[in-house]
C-alpha cells in the first residue's frame, strides 16, 4: 500500500473549537419519547449556533447528531461523526433515563480527558433526564474528570420543547469559556523584547503557559523593529493612508510643536504599527507585547525610537485606518501576564476591546475629600465615585481607543474623545501618547493573571467592576497628579473594599474588560485550572445567578482548592 500525499491546503476550519451537540436514550422508550429527544437535540444545537462568536467575528461551528446514543455501537457512531467533524467540545442534552456507561461515558472515551463536557437538561420527572445527569456526572467526577450540569428548564410534555432563556443563557456562557479554552489551544503570542524593565510580574513563563494553556510565545529581539523603521521596511503609501486617516478624525489635537521633525517622529510611530501587524499576521498571532522601557526609547546611550502608544491601542483596538478590525491584545512593557489576561477576556467576551492600565492611585474616600478642600473645588461629593473611593487606572500604552467611549459608540465618536499630546519627556518626546478620560457607567471585570513558584500554578486575580465618571474640573485635576497626557479610567470593584483593593494587587497593572461574565470566567477557569482569587469580605462564596455551580468533582475533593491542587500536581 503506497503512502497518501496530504493535499497542501488546510481548511480555515482546522483546529478551531468545534461544539458537538447530542442526546443518549432508552432503547426501551416509546418512539413519541425519542422523537422528543430528537427534537430537543436540533432545538439546542440551533439556539447556540450562532450565538458563539470569536474575537474575528466568525461564530463557532455548532454540528448535531440526531443518533440517539441507547449504547455502545450509538455511542461509537456517534463519536466517530464528530471526531470526522472537529468536534473537541461536547453538549450533551438528555431528557430520558438511559444508562451512563453504554452512552456518553462509551462517548467521551474517544475524546482526550479535557474535552469539556456538559450535560443541560430540564427538570422534568416523566422521562428523568436529571437523573441521568446527575448519575452520569457523579460517575465521571468519581475518575477525576471535570465536568459541569445544568439544570434548567423546558416543559415536560410536547414534542417540541423549548429550553427556557435562562438555561440556554447558562448554556452559552460555558460554550464561550470552553471555545475560548479549546480555540487558543496551539496558538502563539508575539513578545518583542526581553524581560519588560525588570518587572518579575511581568515575565514570559513559557514551559509552564505551553503546559497549562496549550499557548506558545514567540520572543522577538526589537532590534529587528529598529532595523525595520532604518530600512524603511514598510508601505509608506500605507503609512500615509494611516496617518490621513488619524488627521480626519483629531488633527486639531495632534501635539506638534516642531510641525517637521515631530510630523515626521510621529509618522515612525505609525509605520511601527504597521511593521508590527505584519510580522503578527505572517506568524498568525493571536496577540502581542512591546517592551519599550528601557533599551528602545529612553536609554540615552542608545538611538531613541519613537514610542508605540498608538501602535499599542490600535491593536486592543475594533478598528484601524482600513476600517472595522479584530481585537488583537496587546500589552505594553512586554508584560506578558497582562497580555494573558487580556486575551483570555477577549476571547470569554466575544471580542471585546481590553483595557491595560497601571494599577496607578487608589482614591479612598478621605483621599478625595482632602484632595477637593485643597484644590478649592466647589461641587457636591456624591456619587460611587465617593462613597467608596476608586481606582485611577492610567498608563502609557495599550489604551484601547474603544474606552473612550461607551460600548457600541461608533469610531468618528471614539475618536472625538482622544487627544495625542506629545511623549513625557523621559521618553525624550520621540513621538505622541494617547490620551482620554474613559466614561462612567461600563461594567465588566476587572483582573490580572499571576503565577507562584510554590504551586507551579497561576492563579486569576478578579473582581466585578464599573467606571466612574468625576465632575470634569476634579477629574482633571486627579490626572495631573499623575501624568495628564495619558488615557485615564476611574475604576471602582464591586465587593473589595479599597484597603483589600491596595493590599491584594497582584501586580502593577491591571486589566478590564467590559461585559465578561463572571460565570465564564469562572467556567474558563475550570478548564484551565487557574485558582480564582477573590479574597474580598463583602463577596459571597456563591451568588446565585452570577456564579457558575460548583462542579461536583470539587466538593468530592476538597473543594475548588484543594482540587486543583491535586490536578496540577498529577
Amino acid at each position: 500500500m503506497n503512502a497518501k500525499l496530504l493535499s497542501r491546503k488546510v481548511s480555515e476550519q482546522t483546529g478551531k473549537p468545534v461544539i458537538g451537540v447530542f442526546a443518549p436514550c432508552d432503547p426501551r422508550i416509546d418512539q413519541q419519547s425519542r422523537d422528543r429527544s430528537t427534537a430537543i437535540v436540533r432545538d439546542a444545537a440551533g439556539k447556540i449556533a450562532d450565538k458563539i462568536i470569536l474575537p474575528d467575528g466568525s461564530h463557532v461551528q455548532v454540528v448535531y447528531s440526531d443518533v440517539l446514543v441507547d449504547g455502545e455501537p450509538q455511542a461509537d457512531q456517534v463519536a466517530r461523526q464528530f471526531k470526522e467533524a472537529g468536534v473537541n467540545i461536547l453538549v450533551c442534552v438528555p431528557d430520558t433515563w438511559s444508562f451512563p456507561q453504554l452512552t456518553a461515558l462509551s462517548l467521551m472515551a474517544h475524546f482526550p480527558k479535557d474535552t469539556p463536557i456538559n450535560f443541560t437538561t430540564g427538570n422534568s420527572a416523566p422521562r428523568p433526564g436529571v437523573v441521568y445527569t446527575h448519575a452520569t456526572a457523579g460517575a465521571i467526577a468519581q475518575y477525576g474528570k471535570l465536568t459541569h450540569i445544568n439544570v434548567g428548564k423546558w416543559p415536560d410534555t410536547g414534542q417540541s420543547p423549548q429550553m427556557s432563556d435562562k438555561t440556554l443563557e447558562d448554556l452559552v456562557d460555558w460554550c464561550y469559556a470552553a471555545a475560548t479554552f479549546q480555540g487558543l489551544k496551539g496558538r502563539r503570542v508575539v513578545v518583542f523584547g526581553h524581560d519588560s524593565m525588570g518587572m518579575e510580574t511581568a515575565l514570559p513563563h513559557i514551559l509552564e503557559t505551553r503546559n497549562q494553556f496549550g499557548l506558545e510565545i514567540t520572543r522577538l529581539d526589537m532590534k529587528l523593529l529598529s532595523d525595520m523603521l532604518q530600512k524603511e521596511s514598510y508601505y509608506k503609501k500605507e503609512v500615509a493612508k494611516l496617518r490621513s486617516w488619524l488627521d480626519s478624525h483629531a488633527a486639531d489635537r495632534l501635539e506638534l510643536p516642531d510641525e517637521h521633525k515631530d510630523s515626521e517622529l510621529l509618522d515612525k510611530s505609525l509605520a511601527l504599527y504597521l511593521i508590527v501587524r505584519d510580522i503578527m499576521v505572517e506568524l498568525d498571532a493571536v496577540g502581542g507585547g512591546f517592551m519599550s522601557q528601557l533599551e528602545w526609547g529612553s536609554d540615552a546611550r542608545g538611538i531613541q525610537q519613537p514610542v508605540a502608544d498608538i501602535m499599542e491601542s490600535l491593536f486592543n483596538s475594533t478598528f484601524d485606518h482600513n476600517g472595522p478590525k479584530a481585537v488583537v491584545p496587546f500589552a505594553t512593557e512586554a508584560d506578558v501576564q497582562a497580555l494573558l489576561t487580556q486575551l483570555f477576556m477577549t476571547w470569554l467576551s466575544g471580542g471585546n476591546p481590553p483595557l491595560f492600565m497601571d494599577f496607578r492611585k487608589v482614591w479612598e474616600t478621605d483621599d478625595i475629600k482632602e484632595f477637593i478642600e485643597e484644590g478649592d473645588y466647589d461641587l457636591k461629593a456624591e456619587g460611587k465615585w465617593m462613597a467608596k473611593g476608586f481606582v485611577d487606572g492610567v498608563n502609557s500604552g495599550s489604551a484601547s481607543f474603544n474606552w473612550a467611549a461607551e460600548p457600541g459608540a461608533d469610531e468618528a465618536a471614539i475618536m472625538s474623545k482622544i487627544s495625542f499630546p506629545k511623549a513625557v519627556d523621559y521618553f525624550f518626546y520621540l513621538g505622541n501618547s494617547v490620551h482620554f478620560i474613559s466614561p462612567g457607567g461600563i461594567k465588566g471585570v476587572a483582573a490580572r493573571l499571576a503565577y507562584s513558584s510554590l504551586s507551579g500554578m497561576f492563579s486569576m486575580v478578579w473582581d466585578e467592576a464599573e467606571t466612574v465618571e468625576l465632575p470634569e474640573k476634579l477629574a482633571q485635576g486627579i490626572c495631573n497628579t499623575a501624568n495628564p497626557t495619558w488615557p485615564h479610567t476611574f475604576v471602582v470593584p464591586k465587593y473589595a473594599s479599597m484597603t483589600e483593593y491596595k493590599q491584594y494587587a497582584p501586580s502593577n497593572h491591571f486589566h478590564m474588560t467590559w461585559g465578561l461574565k463572571p460565570a465564564r470566567l469562572q467556567f474558563w477557569m475550570d478548564f484551565t485550572n487557574v485558582l480564582s482569587v477573590t479574597p474580598w469580605q463583602q463577596r459571597p462564596a456563591f451568588i446565585e445567578g452570577t456564579d457558575r455551580p460548583t462542579p461536583l468533582l470539587y466538593l468530592l475533593n476538597g473543594g475548588e482548592v484543594a482540587t486543583k491542587k491535586l490536578k496540577a500536581g498529577k
